[in-house]
Order: structure tokens, then C-alpha cells, then sequence
């Protein structure tokens, strides 16, 4: 059992370390750097058309995982995906890397490129924890939301806690993301808890993707992850889940996945 656990630890660990090498082998045109409010940010902005699709990267990944999900969605809408600070060109920044003080950085940013709510906000991992606290804090700012394999509010409570994993892989794990990254795992609590402080976001524009993959493995960590990826449903009433043929890295593993429920929620905005 404690095996199958450290094995699962790994494969996270492995997940981590290779977001760099993956974003940097991948290529989506229009990237850009400017100026906003003081420091430098990296994004990319591309289509025409309401409601904007709004992405929201994992833990420590750049806009090029988006590279295979963004130009489609960009031939029917405007898209805009970017790097928060301190990955990728995006600079660094003093700031709490609190879910709250992200997503006022996010909304300050498009309502500068002139890009008027409500959005369909698209979150994997970690920006789908951001996307959570987003529909929940400014529901009337949201034409729907997409959470690909999301972050859950209590994913690190219980066995999922840090404090159990062994010591090798906690340094392992430190090693294996920057600073910025760091400082935003380090409030991933304080976001959850943010999120299940406020009303739930109902709608029925709401679809939640779930890696189907992990589901397999049976290690204490990997059973605790997994109720999660399915107790997340509860949290957004009115949302459908679906089971993607996938594992965590779903907008490389199966981009059309996350097409296709993109497409769903544009489709329903239509109506």
C-alpha cells in the first residue's frame, strides 16, 4: 500500500517537472509580453466574438498547454489565455498568491484589453480551484464555467494532506516548481476555504471534466483523490460531469475534450 502511495507521489512529481520541457516544445501564435499596471505579462489574445473563453493554467504551467484547445475555440470566439506572475515572461510579483488577490489580477487584465464580462472561464488544476472562487465571488461576470480535472477546495485535507507525504517527496516537490508556483500552492488552503465560504455557483453552463485514468490506482492518496474528483460535482449544482479517457494532463492528453465542452457552453449562450 505504501508502495502504490509513493508511486502515486511520483507520478505527480514527474507531472511537475515536466510542465516546463512540455510548455516549452509546444507553440500557439500571438503570444505577446506588455506592460500592465507596472510589470510584464505574457498572454495571448486571438478570435472574435461573446462570450470571451477565458483560461486558466495548473500549477506552475504556461499558456502553451492551452496550444491544441485555444486556436479552435479562437475560430468561434474571442480566446485569451495567459501566464500569471512569475511563470513564463509573466514577472513576479510581491503580491499574496491568495485565489482572491489572482483573480482581481485576472479581472484588471481583461477589463484592460476590453474584455467585458460575463466569460466562459475554462480552468485545469489549480486554475480550475481560481475559476471556482471566480464563479462564486462574480457570478453575474460568468457565462459559464469548464473545470478540467479541477483542483478540489479540500484537496489537501485529509489523506491528501502535504504533511503526510514522505520527506523525499516533499523535497522533491519544492525542488520541482519556482517560487511563484510555490507561493501559490502555499495558499491552496486559503482558496478553498475562500471558495466554500461563499454560495455555490448554480448553473446548468457548468461541465466538469474528470480524468478517468486515476481512477484506476488504489493507493490510500490515490482513493482520496479520486472521491474528490467525484464529490467536486456536488459543489456546482446544476453542472454535468463527464469521464475523459485521460490523465491529469487532459488539454494535452484529450484537447478535444475540452473543445467539445467548450463548445457545448458556447452553444447554450447562443440559445
Amino acid at each position: 500500500m505504501k508502495k502504490l502511495t509513493h508511486l502515486r507521489l511520483y507520478r505527480f512529481l514527474l507531472f511537475c517537472l515536466i510542465i516546463a520541457s512540455l510548455s516549452a516544445c509546444a507553440s500557439m501564435p500571438g503570444v505577446t509580453t506588455v506592460a500592465f499596471n507596472n510589470r510584464q505579462v505574457e498572454y495571448v489574445l486571438a478570435g472574435q466574438g461573446k462570450p470571451a473563453v477565458i483560461f486558466e493554467n495548473g500549477l506552475g504551467g504556461q499558456l502553451h498547454w492551452w496550444a491544441q484547445v485555444l486556436p479552435a475555440v479562437a475560430q468561434q470566439t474571442t480566446a485569451f489565455a495567459y501566464n500569471r506572475p512569475g511563470i513564463g515572461n509573466s514577472q513576479e510579483v510581491i503580491t499574496p498568491r491568495t485565489g482572491d488577490q489572482i483573480i482581481e489580477e485576472l479581472r484588471s487584465q481583461l477589463l484592460a484589453l476590453n474584455l467585458q464580462p460575463p466569460y466562459v472561464l475554462v480552468g485545469h488544476s489549480l486554475g480550475g480551484l481560481y475559476m471556482q472562487l471566480y464563479a462564486r465571488r462574480y457570478p453575474q461576470e460568468v457565462a459559464g464555467l469548464v473545470l478540467v480535472d479541477s483542483t478540489h477546495p479540500e484537496q489537501f485535507k485529509g489523506a491528501g494532506a502535504p504533511e503526510n507525504w514522505p520527506k523525499m517527496v516533499q523535497i522533491m516537490m519544492n525542488a520541482s516548481i519556482n517560487s511563484s508556483a510555490q507561493n501559490e500552492f502555499n495558499e491552496i488552503d486559503s482558496t478553498g476555504q475562500a471558495i466554500l465560504a461563499l454560495p455555490p455557483f448554480k448553473s446548468s453552463n457548468t461541465i466538469v471534466l474528470s480524468a478517468k485514468k486515476p481512477m484506476a490506482e488504489t493507493s490510500v492518496l490515490a482513493q482520496d483523490s479520486n472521491q474528490k474528483r467525484v464529490d467536486i460535482l456536488r459543489l456546482h449544482p446544476g453542472a454535468k460531469q463527464l469521464w475523459v479517457d485521460s490523465g491529469h494532463s487532459m488539454p494535452l492528453e484529450k484537447p478535444s475534450a475540452v473543445i467539445s465542452a467548450i463548445e457545448e457552453i458556447l452553444q447554450i449562450n447562443k440559445k
